[in-house]
């Protein structure tokens, strides 16, 4: 069907016929993009116009005129019609029943409406007052009546806003900010809004806004492909739904790309983010110059007047060899030439960065367009500089930005392609893979009088993650391309095995730290033996914490780093030749000694809750940051003891940061039997910790059989449904290879859940088997839990009851 037909069909039966019409341009997969938003649009017109024509009937003075998104065409299938019904103040009855014969048929179709009805005057005061209303009638387009009104609104709305520009523009400015702190940057959100947040279709808008000030203009490359994607996504978003939504949801995601013809979601959000990443650089470097037009239109004539009404010089400072600073601006020096000066946008890149200025847009572009390729290896002087780049802290990120906009990042590092704008299905980050690694940098760089080699630290930073792109386990993919990027960046063999090795394993000291028994000889020599050197471990601990701090606040505490630190100075002890000691038991302190004689005596558990809270850190109110509640607990040796209490603390809504749980022989001279004493730190999902007296009554009770906590925990989930959301990948258990000589290691990683460590302990109970010891560790909605085991008589697992055990726990958390 041609637009023709589509009119035709439209115009021949009314409101009816619109619909019929408007369907069917919708559904049919001839059209999309941007010739199906035209068609809707030229549609739309023609229905409205016909409805203005039948009701204005010999009405003169009066006009019907798209603004907004409409008036610029943009019309997704489920978009508001923004109109203004535009009148030169005669008869206001007949004004006002054209307006109902206009307005009550679009909302007969639910089509929703924007409308306002307004002669030449009210609207230009109306724009006057609200920004939002101006930017609107920016877009004012014709669509019935009297045509000459229009033109004057339009001629007069633009002369208002060109003149009205340097007070107008800082406010747009401020408010773009604002939206922009409340819903986030489009380029790495798993869930962004596609018009609100930085980067998406307002910010698009703005940026029209701005150049129709003749004030200042966005770099166009690349800006108009940038919108038509956003846009895209959005038609996508609207049939796949049915509704009129701009946010883009992980459960949707799927859909929307197969509308569009993609791979998979990860494709669409890849693109989404180039997109954003597009618009939000262009944004930057507009109001860049809009404050800079700003500043120089306010200093001129105070400077003309100094100089005696002379022609003034524009200040240029140097930076370094071939650049210069200017107008806030890092931009390159007259004498510069990119074309024989390969070294030069690292120079120039670093001296920004450490001056705390932007790049220039026409240096950067300057450089894209002529500098040659770096040599392999690259000359010391280009590995410092980067070193330099990568050391200047917050700085360095908007640098960055600016290199990548042009191209020049992938050219001077093209394993960076696999990265960039590359989304990360994880809750706990906050960033893109490619932005997660220039995060790392920055936090980096406040480590580095930590350690000996801050230039090693600082690109391991960049690179510890670089193998995200490929297949299989990241960091071993990153490895052998941390070797091939450190060998042509110009390291020496044995920094170039340094950085391998940093890569390798980004993750072995938090993973070992929270999930393994650090008494235990053989945990902590495998971290020596993998590690192996006292100057390496030094700059993985560095690597460690930037990494997790880079990640987002779920995967970084106090409590992380203390656990992190103490398996580095038992690892730095077995390095400079001190062998640990076998693990002995512990010697119980007076007050668990006390509890468990308690518990022997009574033949029931005996329970203490002690508050404990982090000492004083970096915040500005130097108040210690709570850090939960240790929960001890002394029972007398039985069956069921792990399921009975995580059950009992799953009910009372109860989080579980750390769990150990030990035999505990009692006192001479009280008995020779044991009592099993569980040292737990917890927390309270929300709301004030229960009383101790009623954590014992029902952990009594489950002990006894009388409290049934499988069915208390499923009457909970009944009562309150999880909202529907993405499907979370299965669990996963397996058996950690030689992590412990007196103990077999089960991992298990699952998607966090009320009742998770219940419903694990009460699997493990039904093995048959003893747990010794839980690590318990939950990043963002991940669950990442360690539990040491053995047979009833104290010995590890063999190798195929073990496999047998994890693959029945398995099998338990998928039912």
């Amino acid at each position: 069907m041609t637009s023709t037909d589509v009119r035709t069909e439209a115009e021949g039966s009314g409101p009816s016929g619109y619909a019929a019409a408007r369907l069917r341009l919708l559904t049919e997969g001839a059209r999309s993009g941007p010739p199906r938003r035209a068609a809707l649009a030229e549609l739309t017109d023609d229905w409205l116009a016909e409805l203005f024509t039948a009701g204005a009937g010999e009405l003169r003075g009066v006009c019907l005129v798209a603004v907004g998104g409409y008036g610029r065409g943009e019309l997704s299938p489920r978009s508001d019609l923004d109109l203004l019904l535009l009148h030169d103040g005669g008869d206001s009855k007949a004004v006002a029943a054209l307006a109902d014969r206009i307005w009550y048929p679009v909302w007969d179709l639910g089509l929703a409406l924007d409308h306002s009805v307004r002669t030449p005057a009210e609207a230009r005061r109306t724009a006057g007052e609200d920004l939002k209303v101006q930017l609107g009638l920016l877009d004012a387009r014709h669509l019935a009546g009297d045509l000459g009104m229009t033109a004057g609104l339009r001629t007069a709305i633009l002369a208002d806003w060109r003149n009205q520009a340097p007070k107008r523009l800082p406010e747009l400015q401020e408010l773009c900010a604002e939206r922009a702190e409340r819903q986030g940057e489009l380029q790495y959100l798993l869930e962004p809004d596609l018009k609100e947040a930085r980067g998406g279709l307002r910010d698009a808008t703005a940026l029209r806004a701005v150049a129709a000030s003749w004030l200042a203009d966005a770099p166009r490359e690349g800006l108009a492909d940038a919108r038509r994607r956003l846009l895209d996504v959005r038609d996508a978003l609207h049939l796949t739904t049915g509704r009129a939504t701009d946010r883009l949801a992980l459960q949707e995601q799927d859909q929307v790309a197969a509308e569009l013809g993609l791979l998979d979601a990860d494709t669409l959000l890849r693109q989404v983010y180039e997109a954003a990443r597009v618009i939000s650089y262009a944004s930057d470097v507009t109001w860049r110059e809009v404050g800079r037009v700003l500043r120089s239109r306010a200093v001129r004539p105070r400077l003309r007047a100094m100089l005696g009404g002379g022609k003034s010089v524009t200040e240029r400072s140097p930076l370094a060899e071939g650049v210069v600073e200017q107008d806030g601006e890092v931009v390159l020096a007259r004498a510069a030439r990119p074309e024989r000066d390969p070294v030069l946008p690292l120079r120039a890149a670093a001296a920004a960065a450490q001056a705390g200025l932007p790049l220039s847009l026409h240096a950067v572009r300057r450089m894209a367009g002529a500098v040659r390729p770096l040599p392999s290896p690259w000359p010391a002087e280009a590995r410092e500089q980067l070193v330099t780049l990568l050391g200047s802290g917050r700085p360095t990120v908007e640098v960055w930005e600016s290199l990548e906009a042009e191209g020049l990042i992938t050219r001077l590092l093209p394993d960076w392609e696999r990265v960039r704008c590359r989304p990360q299905r994880n809750a706990v980050h906050v960033w893109t893979v490619d932005r997660h690694l220039i995060e790392t940098a920055v936090r980096a760089s406040e480590l580095t009088r930590r350690v000996g080699r801050p230039d090693l630290l600082l690109v391991a930073a960049l690179l510890h993650d670089i193998g995200k792109g490929w297949p299989g386990d990241h960091s071993v993919a990153g490895e052998i391309i941390a070797r091939d990027v450190a060998a042509r960046i110009g390291f020496d063999r044995d920094d170039v095995a340094v950085l391998a090795t940093l890569v390798r394993h980004h993750l072995l000291l938090v993973e070992t730290a929270t999930r393994r028994d650090l008494e235990d000889p053989a945990t902590v020599r495998s971290v020596a033996d993998a590690v192996g050197s006292q100057s390496t471990l030094e700059l993985l601990h560095a690597l460690t914490e930037a990494d997790a701090l880079a990640t987002g606040p779920a995967a970084w505490s106090s409590w992380r780093a203390a656990l992190v630190t103490d398996l580095v100075k038992r690892v730095s002890a077995l390095l400079a030749g001190d062998e640990p000691a076998e693990p002995e038991a512990a010697t119980p302190t007076a007050e668990q000694e006390r509890l468990a004689v308690e518990a022997f005596r009574t033949g029931a558990p005996v329970l203490a809750l002690r508050a404990q809270t982090e000492p004083p850190g970096d915040e500005p109110s130097g108040e210690p940051e709570p850090l939960g509640v240790e929960l001890l607990i002394a029972v007398p040796d039985q069956p069921g003891v792990l399921p009975a209490v995580s059950g009992v603390l799953a009910v009372h809504r109860l989080t579980v940061r750390t769990a150990e749980l030990r035999a505990l022989d009692l006192p001479d001279g009280v008995h020779d039997s044991s009592v099993l004493l569980l040292d737990w730190r917890v927390a309270a999902e929300y709301g004030s910790l229960p009383q101790a007296a009623r954590l014992r009554a029902d952990l009594v009770r489950a002990l006894d059989g009388s409290l049934d906590i499988g069915a208390r925990l499923a009457e909970r989930d009944a009562a309150y449904p999880r909202r529907r959301g993405v499907v979370a990948p299965p669990p996963r258990v397996t058996v950690a290879p030689a992590a412990s000589r007196h103990a077999t290691v089960i991992e298990v990683r699952a998607q966090d859940a009320p009742g998770l460590l219940f419903r694990i302990g009460r699997a493990l109970e039904k093995s048959g088997v003893r747990v010794r010891s839980a690590h318990v560790s939950t990043l963002g909605a991940n669950a990442v839990d360690a539990f040491y085991v053995t047979t009833a008589t104290g010995a590890p697992l063999p190798g195929e009851e073990a496999a047998s055990v994890a693959r029945a726990l398995e099998e338990a958390l998928r039912n």
